[in-house]
């Protein structure tokens, strides 16, 4: 934004030699005096004068000398002020939303913590539950997205990003409305007795694996049937075709309007939480940080 021979003339007039000078700058004396004319000769001015005791300024030269540092000053300011506005603008956390995997519990507590973040911004970017597209979404996180927030007991989920688990929600059963089920409020394990059951294969979830191992070795009446490893509206879609019944979480109640969903009586629950990069940037382990103190995680 401005001449840097500049830099080169205040340096001369600070230390009232051109060797001096040099040493300062990093050049040689002889680069140092050809700046010095060529800059003389830009201005069509003469700006410093050789005396037996060094160079010194011309009246010209002070009042250049003055205003070029000023100049110099502000132009830095001023470049300094275009970058924070560019990082300001980048300022943004990019939160992944889907059917699934709502944003909704993200804003809850982005109100808790936003003050914060108060140069911060929020972006919504949708994704879709596709069960054989979602490992590479879970890729995406510090590129698409820098987090997501949902249920999370998959070992290929946490094999590719961290996790803070914020709470828990209750495994539940979702049946069609039609189904014998759907005008009960509440059911024991007795009453899925006969019916087909239908959950994740073995293999990628604890939970899932757990409550798996209780229905096969106590409830063998209970007939299960596998689904893709990753849920997604398929086989929501499914459930309510078929009349089978669906092991969910709470949080899934109103993902199929055709779906009553029914509360079981166990002690079977799955975590949820944050999602986000393996390898985040600070501003994401700040936000991490600031909400383990406001939620009282350690």
């Amino acid at each position: 934004m401005y001449n840097h021979m500049l830099d080169t003339f205040i340096a001369v007039a600070d230390c009232g030699s051109f060797t001096k000078a040099a040493e300062r700058l990093y050049i040689s004396p002889t680069a140092v005096m050809k700046q010095i004319n060529t800059l003389e000769n830009h201005l069509d001015l003469k700006l410093t004068e050789r005396t037996p005791s060094g160079v010194r300024l011309t009246e010209a030269g002070a009042i250049i000398y003055q205003d070029a540092k000023f100049m110099i000053d502000y132009s830095r300011k001023s470049i300094a002020s275009a970058k924070a506005a560019l990082c300001a603008k980048d300022k943004t956390f990019c939160v992944g939303t889907s059917l699934l995997n709502p944003a909704k519990p993200f804003m809850d507590l982005w109100y808790r913590v936003n003050k914060d973040f108060p140069e911060y911004k929020l972006h919504l970017v949708p994704f879709e539950d596709n069960h054989e597209g979602i490992l590479s979404e879970i890729e995406q996180l510090g590129k698409k997205f820098d987090f997501l927030i949902g249920v999370c007991d998959s070992r290929a989920w946490l094999s590719r990003c961290n996790f803070l688990p914020l709470g828990r929600y209750k495994k539940m059963v979702a049946v069609s409305r039609e189904h014998r089920l759907a005008k009960k409020e509440f059911i024991d394990i007795e009453d899925l007795y006969g019916e087909t059951l239908m959950m994740v294969k073995r293999g990628d979830s604890g939970v899932n694996d757990f409550l798996r191992n209780d229905l096969e070795k106590h409830h063998p009446q209970i007939h299960i049937e596998d689904t893709p490893q990753f849920y997604d509206l398929s086989v929501f879609n499914r459930c309510a075709e078929t009349g089978k019944v669906l092991l969910m979480t709470e949080c899934w109640q109103e993902v199929h309007p055709g779906l009553i969903s029914i509360p079981v009586n166990w002690d079977y629950s799955i975590p949820y939480g944050l999602l986000y990069s393996l390898d985040a940037p600070e501003d994401v382990l700040r936000f991490i940080d600031m909400v383990k103190a406001h939620c009282d995680i350690p």
